[in-house]
């Protein structure tokens, strides 16, 4: 963000209390208003007040989960960019957080600046460039089936013109496939250009975002015709013949 902007907002909800003292140092110290929750239940009552620009949640805490809390604060903010904390090697933590909509995670240990790169980076993608307003008036908009993404407003419409809840990560694998219709990618493109950063490239988190979007983009989610599937390659976007 520019330096005449205001700060961005970070809410840090972790069960442990001196690693949550660490990070809201260290967060403040590069910039950013901090908020900090010991448990779900504290998260929501301060996301009810104030709605932070991104949250950076624990998996494994007492109660309810950050897995529970990341899909109901997806539901009622998506915009919200959600990061998640989780333990080394657990892998069907981090798919299922990504199925539910975390735009990132992290495991740990973890060193104090990736964090602050990965919600730096969720913030980027989130951050809708600014256009004068005789440009909004017709935005630049790709055909998605019965949906258009709109490029300059990183928002998915539906065919009646009502807005479709995407995250920022399914924001950048819409545009990936608009910038490449009818060419296929294979999982190692999608990884580097669509998420800037080094995944296994067998991660099933490409093909669970690809599930989430085609069931909000296809007509028949179970036949695609929109991203379609190439057998040992990945997937292709293919656009509306005109």
């Amino acid at each position: 963000m520019s330096d005449t902007q205001a700060p961005s907002t970070v809410l840090l909800v972790d069960d442990e209390p001196e690693l949550r003292a660490l990070l809201a140092e260290y967060f403040g110290r590069n910039g950013f208003t901090v908020m900090q929750a010991e448990n779900a239940a504290a998260a929501r009552a301060l996301v009810a007040e104030s709605v932070p620009d991104v949250a950076v949640l624990d998996i494994n805490m007492p109660g309810e989960n950050g897995l529970s809390l990341a899909r109901a604060l997806r539901e009622s903010h998506p915009r919200l960019g959600l990061l998640m904390l989780t333990t080394a090697g657990e892998a069907i933590d981090r798919i299922v957080g990504l199925e539910v909509g975390a735009d990132d995670y992290v495991a740990k240990p973890f060193e104090l600046r990736e964090l602050l790169a990965r919600v730096r980076a969720v913030l980027r993608r989130l951050q809708v460039t600014a256009t004068p307003a005789a440009a909004t008036t017709d935005p630049e908009r790709i055909a998605f089936g019965p949906c258009a993404l709109d490029m300059a407003q990183r928002k998915l419409f539906g065919a009646g013109g009502e807005e479709i809840d995407i995250t920022a990560a399914e924001f950048d694998l819409l545009a990936l496939f608009a910038r490449h219709p009818n060419r296929p990618l294979n999982r190692d493109q999608i990884m580097e250009q669509a998420h800037n950063r080094g995944w296994d490239v067998f991660d099933r988190s490409i093909d669970l975002r690809v599930m989430r979007l085609r069931r909000k983009v296809e007509r028949n989610p179970d036949k695609p015709e929109v991203i379609k599937t190439v057998r040992n390659v990945g997937y292709v976007y293919v656009p509306a013949a005109t």
